[in-house]
């Protein structure tokens, strides 16, 4: 089903519109609009999976082990000096 609705483009987006249909890219200005809604949306709902899925990501986390300065500092340096080691065996 269709629906007719009123809408104002500026002359630069009419143009742009225009000169689509022109091309042969779409039977009319409609259908450009219609297909840019149609991007927008499916960039919209992308954006909220996204963003779900960053929540649900964060919740894990959060109820997850967490690591003292102190642990993460020497687990760094033991990584650190490994890699020198590793480095140094390659020379």
């Amino acid at each position: 089903m269709t629906v007719k609705s009123s809408i104002s483009l500026s002359a630069e987006q009419h143009a742009f519109a225009r000169a689509q249909v022109r091309q042969g890219r779409f039977p009319s200005v409609s259908a450009v609009v219609q297909h840019g809604l149609e991007l927008l949306r499916e960039k919209s709902e992308g954006e909220m999976a996204d963003r779900a899925a960053l929540k649900a990501l964060l919740e894990e986390r959060a109820g997850g082990a967490f690591v003292d300065v102190a642990t993460m500092r020497s687990r760094l340096e033991d990584m650190t000096r490994a890699r020198r080691r590793t480095d140094r065996n390659a020379d």
